[in-house]
């Protein structure tokens, strides 16, 4: 065979929560380059978000506002890509909150907020986007949802459990849609990411660094292209029958 392999996404329309920075925005945009429309999903970050469609152009991208963490936000997002680009075949879902919740902690309140903060954006969010989304997928012969959860998922947390346990019950989500929605031919795959050059690991990559970078045998810490390349390989034809794994990011600093 002689033929030059590409990735063709002409056609699809993907949307990306959480894509104004980071990894959300360098799958955005790699879709992009495959050929793909793409809703570009921000909370805050509207001149990030709209920077990212100017770079793409208007006719290929566009940014909607919603907290996903909010079940009418999530319903008002997708309603939303669909009106604009009249379908919706990929789903992204990679918005998340992080933060230090310490079982040492003395505040019992702050505790709880952490929990109910992290799981209604990390877990629910991502599944009420999917559970919307997938209408718009059953009525065009099917789709693809790809999960950005994290290493965290399977290694245990001893400062942020709460965001460890969010990524373990995204992990578990994404194996239910794919034991129950391939009837509808919608697939579902995930991404386990370590630590990646983020704005959300930054302050922990500060003041870890040699310690984080010791346990990854290539001796660095991860890129969003790294992170990227992954999803854009999960969305295209080359994956078809990938349905419920889980693809690890990490360097081989975690193995499960």
């Amino acid at each position: 065979m002689t033929d030059k392999v590409t990735i063709d996404l002409g056609g699809r329309v993907a949307l990306v929560t959480g894509a104004s920075r980071g990894i959300g925005r360098e799958t955005a945009a790699r879709l992009a380059a495959a050929g793909a429309r793409v809703a570009i999903n921000y909370q805050r970050s509207v001149t990030d978000a709209e920077s990212l469609v100017r770079e793409l152009g208007e006719e290929r991208a566009f940014a909607v506002q919603a907290d996903v963490g909010n079940p009418r936000d999530a319903e008002t997002l997708v309603d939303a890509v669909v009106a604009h680009f009249g379908r919706i075949d990929i789903v992204v879902n990679n918005a998340a909150t992080f933060d230090m919740n310490l079982f040492e902690r003395d505040d019992y309140q702050a505790w709880q907020r952490g929990w109910q903060t992290t799981f209604a954006v990390n877990v629910f969010g991502a599944a009420n986007v999917t559970y919307l989304a997938m209408r718009s997928m059953r009525a065009n012969g099917g789709g693809k949802i790809i999960n950005v959860a994290s290493r965290a998922a399977f290694r245990g947390e001893t400062e942020f459990a709460d965001y460890g346990a969010s990524k373990a019950a995204l992990v578990n989500f994404t194996r239910s849609i794919a034991r129950s929605c391939a009837k509808d031919n919608i697939v579902a795959s995930c991404v386990a990411p370590g630590f990646i050059d983020t704005d959300m690991a930054r302050e922990e990559l500060a003041a870890h660094y040699e310690d984080i970078v010791s346990q990854i045998p290539l001796r660095r810490v991860g890129t969003v292209g790294d992170v990227a390349a992954a999803i854009l390989f999960l969305a295209s034809p080359l994956a078809d029958y990938l349905n419920g794994v889980t693809i690890d990011v990490n360097g081989g600093s975690w193995f499960h």
